[in-house]
């Protein structure tokens, strides 16, 4: 078997026919062994003549999916092989696009999430009814296409929807109540949006509502504003799009309603943690990294405020049980403004860590540390020289510790969190066993 799949691989037909000769049940052979077939390979390497041949050979071999989940009607499309999807669809029949794969994507889905037009053509050239397959989300290869930022795919299939009259496929919404155009203005697509809402606007419905009840121009007032924000809520306005609150009290009752009954979205607040919470594969790090940054400045800031000017502010003058600059609250409260101290310490040396450790590529990392040095210094001097004298010891001693502790306990949290994640996998393979 492995001498037949290196030659599926390489697209060897001399080596195919010399395996026959030897053994003419070799293809019989493999389903009983393999969930992968040779037609899988071919297609995925785009060996045409090699899946010609197995496909007059085998043509059962094109519906057959392997252990990943995939066709070869799907590795085909996904790889941007026309020719083969075109030997596939003429062997088999079109009902061969609609084969349902991993989460249920079909041959147009990976079509459309590779950005192959020239398949995405075929594909519908041959089976309309693929434009009606969903995702296990409910997703259209309209919604992947608006997601991943497949424009050009996105083209292709709005024509489409135009030249057969099926403009209501524009109007489906995924498992989150979402349409293409909420999509569209979720990822800030001002050219999705404008070719949407150029001849659509009639049938397009611009004020659907999702589960969170939500419509478009929601979406765009509720996420950060970017520039082009302001041509894509004109786009938005000249087509009649409205804010939830102010649709019809029927509309916004029949959404209430909805979002009760459905186990999916039982509050607002739950899918907008969803929509604001960091997603792998949709959130770029570099965001991440920059509003990790933002934060860090925050706290800093705040944290070094209180530092050099604590609550209460400092004795002015000499007096009975106080020097002057020392911190009134530290003489009548010395318990609450240790309290104070500490963890007004840990936030300003752990936002300084991030700092440094969120821009330890950054250019200029010289002169960066050295600001952050003098920073740090500012205020441990600041810190110490208002603390009164029955703390000032503590607190140097404390502050003066904190930057090495910081990062040895985050590490060390760092590893137990890891070590959790293993116990409990270990624990459920124990189960399972």
């Amino acid at each position: 078997m492995d001498g037949l799949f290196q030659a599926a691989q390489t697209g060897d037909i001399e080596e195919l026919h010399q395996l026959l000769t030897r053994n003419p049940l070799i293809l019989h052979q493999i389903p009983l062994i393999h969930a992968q077939n040779p037609l899988h390979f071919a297609s995925a390497a785009g060996h045409l003549d090699f899946a010609k041949k197995i496909l007059e050979l085998k043509p059962e071999f094109a519906t057959q999916v392997n252990a990943e989940g995939y066709s070869p009607m799907h590795l085909a499309s996904g790889n941007g092989h026309l020719q083969i999807v075109r030997e596939i669809i003429t062997r088999t029949d079109s009902n061969v696009c609609r084969i349902e794969g991993k989460d249920r994507t079909t041959p147009l889905h990976l079509a459309v999430l590779g950005g192959r037009v020239d398949v995405i053509h075929e594909i519908l050239a041959n089976c309309e009814g693929c434009m009606d397959d969903v995702t296990v989300q409910k997703e259209t290869a309209l919604h992947l296409a608006v997601k991943n930022f497949q424009v050009e795919s996105f083209r292709v299939l709005l024509d489409w929807t135009r030249e057969t009259g099926k403009e209501e496929i524009l109007n489906g919404k995924d498992e989150h109540g979402n349409t293409i155009l909420h999509l569209a203005i979720w990822k800030k697509q001002r050219q999705v949006v404008e070719m949407l809402l150029r001849n659509n606007s009639r049938t397009l419905e611009v004020n659907a509502i999702n589960k969170s009840c939500l419509t478009a121009l929601d979406l765009l007032s509720i996420f950060p504003s970017e520039a082009g924000d302001r041509e894509i809520q004109e786009i938005l306005l000249c087509s009649g799009a409205l804010k939830s609150r102010d649709l019809t009290p029927h509309t916004t009752t029949t959404c209430s309603s909805s979002t009760t009954n459905d186990p999916s979205a039982n509050s607002h607040s739950k899918d907008l943690v969803k929509y604001f919470s960091f997603h792998n594969g949709r959130d770029s790090p570099s965001d991440a990294r920059s509003a990790l940054l933002v934060i860090a400045v925050l706290v800093a800031t705040a944290t070094y405020q209180v530092g050099i000017s604590p609550p209460g502010d400092v004795w002015q003058d000499n007096g009975e049980g106080h020097l002057a600059g020392t911190s009134i609250m530290g003489t009548r409260d010395l318990i609450s403004f240790i309290v104070l101290v500490s963890c007004n310490s840990i936030g300003f040396n752990v936002s300084l860590y991030m700092i440094a450790t969120l821009t330890s590529k950054f250019p200029l990392q010289t002169e960066l540390q050295i600001c952050l040095l003098a920073l740090y210094v500012t205020f441990n001097v600041a810190v110490t020289g208002t603390s009164p004298k029955g703390a000032r010891v503590f607190v140097n001693v404390f502050t003066s510790v904190l930057p090495t502790a910081v990062p040895l306990c985050c590490g060390l949290l760092r590893k137990l969190r890891v070590f959790e994640r293993m116990s409990g996998i270990f624990r459920m393979f124990r189960r399972e066993c």
